[in-house]
């Protein structure tokens, strides 16, 4: 199934129920940048994003309103910003919260009553581990194989919000050789406290070889991130990490835990993923 988008901003390619050995099935969507149908020499880096009915269609979108992801990169596009990017929107299921939670520091002993505490919660079994499979070893060779794409670590992205925030950060520390940054926006922490903040915190691979972005707003869901990322900030900055080089932390003053406020700032992770970090 393939969508001509009216505005110009490229074409998404929904590929329905694709299936795992891993995980359950659930529909994967990949934009198309401008550009890419007319330049077939042309070969592009690759954002993985979760919650992928999010990303491009209110319809779809949990509070109907997507992120314009495709958007945003076509007119970063074309204010030379970006050199422009395939992104791949993975959809969420009903074990959403199972598949991001991150599993291996989630079973650490340190978090027995956080596990307590989600199995009386969500009745739902972390399978964070399952989900980088299908990610790892089935979307991205697929992705590779049937689309024109940069498929070096250095070119390979993967980007969330919320809990989708906890499984990016996971998805570099388990797959440091797969993925070159990690776009974590307002990343929800309290899913299991300082505790997964430390445990996730000492994962990190060392800085200079892998890029972070981390934000979080100050409303809704939102207020209670700040003592949460600014204890991960030391962390990162422990790890080797340079603001403004490698790393990038930013606070929006109002900001809700929502597409429509995610959608207003999106340009800032995806042009320090993919462009210049002089220019932020």
């Amino acid at each position: 199934m393939e969508i001509q988008l009216s505005d110009g901003s490229g074409v998404i390619q929904r590929h329905p129920d694709f299936s795992s050995r891993y995980a359950p099935a659930r529909h994967i969507d990949v934009w198309r940048p401008p550009g890419y149908s007319t330049d077939a020499a042309a070969r592009y880096p690759v954002i993985y994003m979760h919650d992928g009915q999010n990303l491009f269609d209110p319809a779809t979108s949990y509070g109907g309103a997507d992120w314009g992801i495709h958007r945003t990169l076509a007119r970063l596009m074309g204010e030379g910003k970006v050199g422009g990017a395939i992104v791949v929107g993975i959809w969420n299921t009903p074990e959403r919260r199972g598949e991001y939670m991150p599993q291996k520091h989630f079973a650490a002993s340190p978090l027995v009553a956080l596990r307590a505490m989600w199995a009386f919660q969500t009745l739902i079994r972390p399978g964070s581990d399952a989900y980088l499979r299908f990610l790892v070893d089935e979307i991205k060779p697929f992705i590779d194989g049937n689309y024109r794409t940069r498929p070096d670590q250095a070119n390979t992205f993967v980007m969330g919000s919320s809990m989708g925030g906890l499984i990016s950060l996971y998805a570099l520390e388990e797959y440091p050789h797969i993925f070159g940054g990690a776009g974590c926006v307002s990343t929800h922490w309290p899913a299991g406290g300082s505790r997964l903040v430390d445990a996730m915190g000492a994962a990190l691979p060392r800085g200079g070889t892998h890029k972070l972005y981390f934000d979080y707003g100050t409303a809704t869901l939102d207020s209670s991130y700040e003592p949460y990322q600014r204890r991960m900030d030391a962390l990162v900055a422990a790890a080797g990490y340079t603001p403004e080089k490698d790393w990038l932390t930013r606070k929006f003053p109002g900001a809700e835990h929502s597409e429509k406020d995610w959608r207003t700032r999106v340009h800032i992770p995806l042009q320090f993923l993919l462009g210049s970090r002089e220019s932020v």
